[in-house]
C-alpha cells in the first residue's frame, strides 16, 4: 500500500477564497486574557468582500476575547478528516444587533443559499440575540494535507 505524502500548495488570494468558500467547518483561535489560546469549533462562510464570517452569541468567550484583542486565526477544515486545510490569520470585528441582521443574512447565504422566509430568519436572529464575527484575512499558510514527508 502506497503511503500518502503530505502536501503544501502556496496560493494567491483568489485561489484561497475558492478553497475556503465550500468549506464551512473551522476552528477559531482567539486569545484569552492570560495570553493562552482559546479554540472554538465554528461554522463559517465567506462574504462578498472575501472576509470569513461566523455567527455566534455575544456572551461567548470567543466574542469577549475578540472585543479585547481582535487578532485571530482560523483553521479551515475539509469535511473529510484527511482532506486539505488552511490556516488564515487576520483581524476580527464583532457586529452586534441590530447592525448584524443583514450580515447574518449574508452569512446564511454563504453557507446554505436562499432561505424560504427571510423575514422569519431575520426575526429568529433578533430573537436569539445573535452577533456576527467578521475576519479580514491578512495572511494565510499553504493549502496543506497531512501524510508522510516526501522522500
Amino acid at each position: 500500500m502506497a503511503r500518502k505524502l503530505a502536501t503544501t500548495d502556496h496560493v494567491d488570494r483568489e485561489a484561497l477564497l475558492d478553497f475556503v468558500r465550500p468549506r464551512h467547518r473551522a476552528t477559531l483561535v482567539t486569545q484569552r486574557r492570560d495570553g493562552r489560546p482559546q479554540l472554538s469549533p465554528v461554522s463559517c462562510g465567506v462574504d462578498a468582500d472575501g472576509r470569513v464570517v461566523i455567527s455566534t452569541y455575544p456572551a461567548r468567550a470567543k466574542v469577549a476575547n475578540l472585543r479585547r484583542e481582535p487578532v485571530v486565526s482560523v483553521l479551515v477544515h475539509s469535511d473529510d478528516w484527511d482532506g486539505p486545510y488552511v490556516q488564515l490569520d487576520g483581524t476580527a470585528e464583532v457586529i452586534d444587533l441590530p447592525d448584524a441582521v443583514e450580515p447574518l443574512v449574508d452569512y446564511y447565504r454563504s453557507i446554505s443559499g436562499e432561505h424560504p422566509d427571510w423575514d422569519e430568519y431575520r426575526q429568529a436572529m433578533r430573537n436569539q440575540g445573535k452577533c456576527l464575527i467578521r475576519v479580514t484575512i491578512e495572511r494565510w499558510g499553504p493549502l496543506a494535507t497531512g501524510g508522510f514527508p516526501a522522500p
